[in-house]
């Protein structure tokens, strides 16, 4: 059986800290380690190609820590907030289009580094320039059918899963083997 890193007795925390178990805080840090959280939507062509388990094993195999996972009909007042940074793009319309046309599978994955590891797991935006290996390398079509999406930051994952998320739907657990993650 593995051994912990230090024994609890040994770690000051504030007084505000109650632990969930030996190995994970409550305040979302595990041994010095800020865990993250991220958005992943698999998009429409994603879907319909029957690639959600695919996808949704490949983030469980990596190690990640699925804390929201639903089956949604995007509303384009929802899509056109979620791409509202696009909006001036001749691009804008076509990606609302694609996006509102089939149901997308949306996600909140958590760990440390979460939001460039998964970027380093989906590839460059364009399956063309992707590397064999990444989900866009191994299953996009074109730039517009890319199979997902991931957030490109911590702060904008915040806002992306609050667009995509209400509270309570993001569920804090704890897996059994975590210690053969993270040691």
């Amino acid at each position: 059986m593995r051994q912990p890193l230090c024994q609890l007795s040994q770690l000051e925390l504030p007084d505000d800290v109650h632990f969930k178990t030996k190995q994970y805080r409550s305040d979302r840090h595990w041994e010095g380690v800020i865990l993250e959280r991220t958005l992943v939507l698999i998009k429409p062509d994603g879907v319909q190609r029957g690639l959600v388990g695919e996808l949704l094993g490949r983030f469980e195999r990596r190690g990640l820590h699925l804390v929201g996972l639903k089956l949604i009909a995007i509303p384009r007042e929802l899509a056109e907030t979620h791409y509202g940074e696009h909006r001036d793009r001749p691009f804008f319309d076509a990606v609302i289009e694609f996006i509102t046309s089939s149901p997308v599978v949306a996600m909140v994955w958590e760990g440390p580094n979460v939001v460039s590891m998964v970027r380093s797991m989906m590839g460059p935006t364009n399956p063309a320039a992707a590397d064999s290996g990444t989900i866009r390398g191994d299953f996009g079509i074109d730039i517009g059918q890319n199979v997902i999406h991931g957030s490109d930051s911590p702060s904008r994952a915040e806002q992306e899963i609050a667009l995509f998320f209400q509270d309570g739907e993001l569920v804090s657990w704890e897996r059994d083997g975590s210690g053969w993650i993270y040691p």
